[in-house]
């Protein structure tokens, strides 16, 4: 088998990561490799938009559907499962290598399951500093994959004190920015029709559950959407993700008055690329808030402690939910003030940077039992 022929299983469990594996996998099919979708976690789910429809639309890739979880379930039950089911279907596809992104939950199943298998397998993006339960995650990750594809050399850097080998990190950047970085194909008048947008002066804003902060985070919630509430600047919501906590934002999104927010379950990636190229302002906990935002040449306002830790550009300020009139002030200065492009998570080729990695002939025999690596 040559090395284009070989079988790439990545793993998507929600629209975000989703967005930042695609361009992988579409410059790895360009490439003579075969892929396949292993598709689960929130893109199963009615109320968070179905997203698996969007996995779908990529006619050239197999696709698998797990459904690993119904509303309500415990963090570790859905691990359970997913376990359960992903190994299932390793063994019946047997891929070369399978492509595992992040921090998420289904992500420490996948990894788990390659781990105990001897299943090569990289993780993307590991390395990150944010605090929360999802840190913890990525470096479990992090020693559970075979090798590494990271966004900086700081991430690098922190891989290897992990004790990983140097030579098993690859910097490539964020996968996200090769998106962002290209025409989107669609208009933001286009935008605007398809999800029924009022004005082309907004904000955006996507605010996720804290996993250890599930007793505050109603009452930050209350507090974050009472002063995009007091700014009267019209914004577009993004509903948060599934994690613990998530009921409680949306007990308050769903009191929002529609002629000031559009709440939108999910939108498709290269519609949501260009409704950012066009906003005034990000404002939240996600991390496109300090890793998209920047690259694009937007302001944003960080909220709270989930991107705790993590890099940030000049054009990203940090404050508490609790900080209303901060927030106000920080939305009124910041309206519509472009910056240049940021490049600390990449320049947008980590896709070209991925393959380029893959065809190493040598990557494909790197040894399945892992050792620590000492830093000198």
């Amino acid at each position: 088998m040559t090395i284009e022929a070989k079988k790439i299983l990545f793993v998507t469990g929600t629209r975000a990561d989703y967005g930042k594996l695609n361009p992988l996998a579409i410059e790895a099919y360009d490439q003579g490799f075969d892929i396949t979708y292993f598709v689960t976690g929130m893109h199963m789910m009615q109320k968070y938009g179905l997203t698996k429809k969007e996995v779908q639309r990529n006619t050239q890739f197999n696709v698998i559907e797990f459904l690993n979880q119904r509303e309500g379930d415990a963090q570790e039950t859905i691990l359970a499962k997913t376990i359960n089911g992903f190994s299932d279907y390793l063994k019946e596809i047997n891929p070369d290598m399978v492509v595992i992104h992040g921090d998420r939950i289904e992500a420490i199943a996948c990894s788990l399951v390659c781990a105990t298998n001897y299943t090569l397998s990289v993780h993307i993006e590991g390395g990150e500093l944010s605090g929360t339960i999802d840190e913890i995650l990525r470096h479990c990750n992090t020693k559970l994959c075979s090798f590494h594809m990271v966004s900086s050399i700081e991430a690098k850097r922190r891989v290897i004190q992990l004790g990983e080998s140097d030579q098993n990190v690859f910097v490539i950047g964020s996968p996200e920015l090769d998106i962002h970085l290209r025409d989107s194909g669609v208009s933001i008048s286009q935008v605007r029709e398809r999800y029924d947008i009022k004005t082309d002066d907004y904000g955006i804003c996507i605010f996720h559950p804290v996993t250890s902060e599930t007793q505050s985070i109603g009452q930050q919630s209350i507090d974050l959407f009472k002063a995009l509430t007091s700014s009267r600047k019209y914004f577009v919501v993004i509903q948060p993700n599934n994690d613990p906590g998530n009921i409680e934002i949306t007990n308050v999104i769903k009191s929002l008055d529609k002629d000031q927010f559009r709440v939108i379950p999910s939108m498709r990636f290269n519609y949501f690329s260009e409704l950012m190229k066009n906003s005034s302002i990000f404002i939240g906990n996600s991390s496109a808030g300090v890793r998209e935002a920047p690259f694009i040449g937007i302001p944003s306002i960080d909220v709270g402690t989930r991107q705790k830790n993590r890099a940030m550009a000049k054009s990203v300020y940090k404050c508490e939910a609790s900080e209303i009139e901060k927030i106000v002030e920080l939305i009124y200065d910041n309206w519509n003030k472009r910056s240049t492009r940021d490049p600390s998570y990449g320049d947008g080729d980590a896709a070209k940077k991925f393959v380029d990695v893959l065809k190493n002939k040598q990557l494909w025999r790197i040894p399945l039992q892992k050792y620590f690596k000492e830093t000198q």
